[in-house]
């Protein structure tokens, strides 16, 4: 077991906006703060499929290479609350890599949180992971 290093990722209003324009989700929860408290919401909150997006370009950077990952999932276990100021939320990628199974595939476990609050649960990746000299996967 290898505790990978933290990756942090700063999301604002802006990225929100580029990520609806890119996805057609123009869904106003996530950019109206009106719109977000009448359903409920703390406010403006990030799509899911970003944080997913976001967490899953830590697992790339890991491993150095986009097309390692064979296989990656999460459950959304609370929103991304993504203040109207400049410095918008922090989301945090802590990941630990387990040892290569008999495939050859390696298990990333992700811890994704933001503001000290678990965003992303049974958050995983199987990826195949370089081999290096000494390295047991």
């Amino acid at each position: 077991m290898e505790h990978l290093p933290t990756r942090t990722f700063r999301v604002t209003r802006a990225d929100l906006v580029r990520y609806a324009g890119a996805a057609g989700d123009f869904n106003p929860i996530h950019w109206s703060d009106r719109v977000a408290a009448s359903v409920g919401l703390p406010g403006v909150i990030a799509h899911g499929m970003l944080t997913m997006a976001l967490a899953g370009r830590a697992v790339t950077a890991w491993v150095g290479r986009a097309d390692a990952v064979a296989e990656y999932g999460v459950r959304f276990a609370r929103p991304v609350v993504v203040p109207d100021d400049p410095e918008g939320a922090v989301l945090t990628v802590d990941g630990v890599r387990r040892p290569a199974d008999a495939a050859g595939l390696t298990r990333v476990d992700l811890t994704v949180s933001c503001a000290g609050e678990k965003v992303l649960a049974q958050a995983r990746a199987l990826v195949r992971w370089p081999v290096e000299t000494g390295d047991q996967g």
